[in-house]
């Protein structure tokens, strides 16, 4: 009786745990980007971006004075941890809580209040309640030991995350230059897959169900095994690193699933439609032109947003095609090599340049996602 009109099935509550899944599978890491390119990188090192509303313990390092006054054989620095410069600048509240000194890691917490630690090769530590510390060594220090403080820091967020990223050196130029690169390289291989398409799923000649194969077959050909030989060849043709052959690689790596969804969907058209058309002596051309196409509509949007992100969010096909000057970097080149290029471990310019960098896509898919849902749901009701 589940399958009544109007009564829902008895298996729907899995169907909505699953989307619930699907959803929190990929809105939880999209938060914790979102969150954590407010952040600036010690929070980040520090905690999670799920506690970034809470207060954090944030840890600094600086080095005692290098003035050390002189009894007998052995040399003494003494200062106060809460007038130096890096804790200062570290805790503008003033301060913080001695944790560690020196490169043995002696923890000064753990010891009464005035007590003397032996930190080994006759050096000797002495760390009072007030935060003043006194060193002693042997030798004459050239530079202050390490000093290891801690402090509660608030809750922090910051903009300076997105300057850095929107105002890097020719950071607009190479939106202009992703632009370049993804529109043409989205329009050309839609445009050539969509004649092919309609010749393979209603015209008859010769080895066309070879064709059909072929393309299914060029589905599972990995990108990065045809990269040198197509760039071989475009430098053989002339056009070799240019924009003009990063649209031609675009468009031969984008073709073969072009071809394959426009042809299934073609091919499934009410072929009355295409019938009565050719008795009422439409050409090929205009059948294609004035029925084909405006039917094909949601398929040609779906492949669109496809295409678009794949192109606008490419990184080594832009790296291989491209000329390497500043010039002609595209974004994500241009992140990659000036933003984390020596900030490898810096999660914050990573958040955020992903945000930056998924801007458009997200306008372009909101945009078509009407014709994207009309292409999904194509066929599903007569």
């Amino acid at each position: 009786m589940d399958n009544i009109a109007g009564r829902k099935s008895s298996l729907s509550w899995a169907t909505h745990l699953s989307v619930l899944a699907l959803v929190l599978l990929w809105l939880i890491p999209t938060i914790g980007l979102f969150v954590s390119s407010f952040r600036d990188r010690d929070q980040i090192s520090e905690s999670g971006w799920w506690v970034a509303p809470f207060p954090v313990e944030l840890t600094a390092r600086g080095r005692t004075a290098t003035e050390a006054t002189q009894e007998g054989d052995i040399f003494v620095v003494t200062g106060n941890i809460y007038d130096d410069p890096e804790a200062q600048s570290f805790f503008p509240e003033g301060g913080g809580e001695v944790v560690a000194f020196g490169t043995r890691g002696v923890n000064p917490g753990e010891f009464e209040a005035g007590t003397t630690v032996e930190l080994g090769d006759g050096e000797t530590l002495t760390v009072n309640p007030d935060g003043t510390y006194e060193w002693r060594t042997p030798e004459e220090p050239d530079r202050g030991q390490r000093i290891y403080f801690a402090a509660e820091s608030p809750p922090s967020f910051t903009l300076a995350n997105y300057r850095q990223v929107l105002t890097a050196d020719n950071m607009d130029r190479a939106f202009i230059n992703t632009l370049t690169v993804t529109i043409p390289a989205t329009i050309i291989p839609i445009l050539v897959a969509a004649f092919a398409a309609y010749a393979l799923a209603w015209m008859d000649f010769p080895g066309r169900g070879i064709l059909i194969a072929a393309v299914v077959g060029l589905l599972v050909v990995p990108l990065q095994l045809a990269l040198v030989p197509m760039l071989n060849l475009h430098v053989r043709i002339g056009i070799g690193q240019s924009f003009m052959g990063i649209w031609f690689a675009h468009t031969a790596f984008g073709m073969p699933l072009a071809v394959y969804l426009l042809r299934n969907y073609m091919a499934g058209l009410p072929r009355d439609i295409i019938e009565c058309a050719k008795v009422d002596g439409a050409t090929d051309f205009q059948l294609f032109l004035k029925i084909v196409l405006p039917l094909s509509l949601p398929a040609l949007a779906a492949f669109s947003i496809f295409q678009f992100l794949w192109t606008w969010n490419d990184l080594l096909v832009a790296k291989v095609f491209l000329p390497s000057d500043d010039a002609s970097k595209v974004m994500t080149v241009k992140i990659a090599d000036d933003l984390l290029g020596s900030r490898g471990g810096d999660w914050g310019i990573l958040a955020t340049a992903a945000f930056v960098s998924i801007a458009v896509p997200l306008i372009v898919f909101f945009s078509m996602q009407r014709f994207f849902v009309r292409g999904l749901l194509a066929g599903s009701v007569k």
